[in-house]
Parts: C-alpha cells; sequence; structure tokens
C-alpha cells in the first residue's frame, strides 16, 4: 500500500505558547509513529506568529529525540535562505544523531513575506535564482570528501541523508527529474499544476544513484471526525487561518467556528475553496473515498497528509481516522506502490 506520512507546521493556538506547539508536534509524532506513517515533516516558514518551526533543523531533532523509528525530516528547507554548506552540516549533524531517519525536503520559496526575506537573506533576493547550483552544492557536501577537497561538511561528508524537492510548479518537478530526486508536490495549498508538474516528472525522470526511478509524493489536507458536520468544523481553523493571512493579517490558530458565513467574504470564500480543493474533509467513511480516489486520480508512490486542528486531541485522533481509512484502502486491495521508497 501507498505510504502514509505527516507535515507539520508546528501550529500555534490562539491562547497557546511556542513551547506548547512544540511539545505537541512531538507528541503527534509518537502518534504518528505508532500509527505506521512513514516520516513526520516540519515546514520552514518565518515571521508567522501561528507557527513555530521557523528553525527548522532544532524542531526536527526535537521530533526525533522522542521518537524512535518514523523517517523526520524537511517539508521543506528554504534552500535560497540559507548556504548549502550550512543545511549540509545541519542535517549532517541530524544524520549522525538519527542515523538513517532524517529526509531533507528543499523548497526554493522564500517561506515568508518579501520584508522579511530580505531579513533573513540579507539583501539577496536573487537567491532563489540560484536554486539548481545550490542542490548540487549540497548533494556535493553529502559525498565522501575527495582528499583535496578544501571545503567539507562536518558533519556531513559521506552521510545518506536523502534529499527531496518540493514545489508547486513545473520548475521543480523538472528540475528533481533531470537530478533523479523524489519529488513532493504541495497541492495542500496550492493544487493548480498538481497532475502536470506529477507528468512533467515522470515523463523527464533520470535515473540516478540516489533514485533509479521516480518517486512522487503530494501533499494534501485531510480533516477527519465522527461526522462530515464534525470534521468541517475542525477544518475552520484552518479557513480562517488562510483568510487571516491573505488579509495581512496572521496570528494564531484560531479556534474552531460553527459557520464561515460571518468570517469572510465571498471572494474569500471562493479564495479558499480554490486553495484547498484537494482536503479531504469528513467522516471516516467520506474520508476513506476522498483519499482513495485522490489516489486512483494521481497515482503518487506516497501521501502526505496535513492537518492544523486547534484542540489536540482531536487533531491526534483525526490521524488516527486517517490511518484506519489506510487500512481499509489497503485490505481492500487499494493503490499500491511499486517504486522504492527513498
Amino acid at each position: 500500500m501507498v505510504p502514509f506520512s505527516v507535515l507539520d507546521l508546528s501550529p500555534i493556538a490562539q491562547g497557546g505558547t511556542v513551547a506548547q506547539a512544540l511539545e505537541r508536534s512531538r507528541d503527534l509524532a509518537r502518534h504518528a509513529e505508532r500509527l505506521g506513517y512513514r516520516r513526520f515533516w516540519l515546514a520552514e516558514h518565518h515571521n508567522m506568529p501561528g507557527i513555530a518551526s521557523a528553525a527548522t533543523a532544532v524542531v526536527i531533532g526535537h521530533v526525533a529525540a522522542g521518537t524512535s523509528t518514523i523517517r523526520v525530516g524537511s517539508g521543506g528547507v528554504m534552500l535560497p535562505n540559507h548556504s548549502p554548506l550550512v543545511i549540509a552540516e545541519q542535517f549532517g549533524t541530524l544524520e549522525a544523531l538519527f542515523p538513517g531517519r532524517i529526509d531533507l525536503g528543499l523548497g526554493r520559496a522564500p517561506g515568508a513575506d518579501q520584508l522579511t526575506a530580505r531579513a533573513l537573506r540579507r539583501g539577496n533576493l536573487d537567491s532563489a535564482d540560484e536554486f539548481p547550483r545550490d542542490v548540487m552544492e549540497l548533494q556535493a557536501y553529502f559525498r565522501p570528501a575527495g582528499p583535496n577537497q578544501a571545503v567539507q561538511a562536518v558533519p556531513g561528508a559521506g552521510l545518506a541523508v536523502p534529499i527531496w524537492l518540493l514545489g508547486s510548479s513545473l520548475f521543480s518537478a523538472q528540475l528533481a527529474a533531470a537530478l533523479g530526486l523524489p519529488f513532493a508536490f504541495a497541492s495542500h495549498f496550492a493544487p493548480d499544476h498538481l497532475a502536470e508538474a506529477l507528468g512533467v516528472y515522470r515523463a523527464e525522470f533520470r535515473p540516478s544513484a540516489a533514485l533509479p526511478r521516480p518517486y512522487a509524493m503530494a501533499a494534501i489536507a485531510v480533516y477527519a471526525a465522527g461526522t462530515d458536520a464534525g470534521a468541517a468544523r475542525l477544518f475552520t481553523s484552518l479557513q480562517q487561518s488562510f483568510v487571516n493571512l491573505r488579509r495581512g493579517t496572521p496570528g494564531p490558530l484560531p479556534p474552531p467556528v460553527d459557520g464561515m458565513d460571518e468570517h469572510w467574504s465571498r471572494a474569500e470564500e471562493a479564495m479558499v475553496a480554490h486553495a484547498f480543493s484537494e482536503a479531504v474533509v469528513g467522516s471516516p467513511a467520506t474520508v476513506r473515498r476522498g483519499i482513495e480516489a485522490f489516489l486512483e486520480r494521481t497515482g503518487v508512490d506516497e501521501l502526505m497528509v496535513t492537518a492544523a486542528i486547534f484542540d489536540h486531541a482531536a487533531r491526534v485522533r483525526s490521524f488516527e481516522l486517517v490511518a484506519q481509512a489506510r487500512a481499509a484502502i489497503s485490505a481492500t486491495g487499494g493503490t499500491v506502490s511499486s517504486s522504492p521508497v527513498p
């Protein structure tokens, strides 16, 4: 059966603290490990009052230290914000501490607004244009160091840290194909080019030492509860948060509401519906049908699930129900991936 994984942004709930958010991420990872999820990834965002995972490598270490078998990684590190050597050293350190459990997903977006990006990059806003070169430089740091290599990643050199390219357009799909790397598409908030990107990646893939055949993953939001109405209510926290972000007033994750009519305009409602058109929200039966349909339509080799839910117990329960849906799909001979798992 297609592996399922978790994408987490360590949401800071309204009235809560960063420390609580980070501890909840680690607790969710423990549950995900118990439930059979393959990976637990954390995403880099900056200047966001509702997200606690800005120092992504540090949070990965926190989560990995609280688990034992699940793979932990970045979904992703925004490489233009950092030098490749720094990332090689950070993830080399993580791999040394947690051997065989660390993934390095890379994105080329800033993960922030332009003013924050300028503060991160010290004025070098063209660094995203250097993304292909930076990815190849990073790959080189993870190879065994040569006898005359002047600059080495210590730790990092000679460590097999899987590199993934992440994206929501064709650029990263084409680059992942050219370099023979696994590819993950961000359909959880930017679904427009999903089918096209997957098609380009598979058609143009060149085998590499890292990967003999294409391996594609897609992320979607899944909100599961006992009833469709209960799941829809949980989903309103993300809907409110997204509207606030687009209004330029990001904040902590708000509690759910009984209805969204008083919280958005018609234009904002349409915007949210479009951004989350791939989301699966509902009862166990609804979630199972939605996930199975997505897997059949896309043929992805792995599914990454994300859910920003205000109440931690409800969040854990949602991921439990998704794991049960996966088991039910598997029991009926659901979609199977034949590609090697990175």
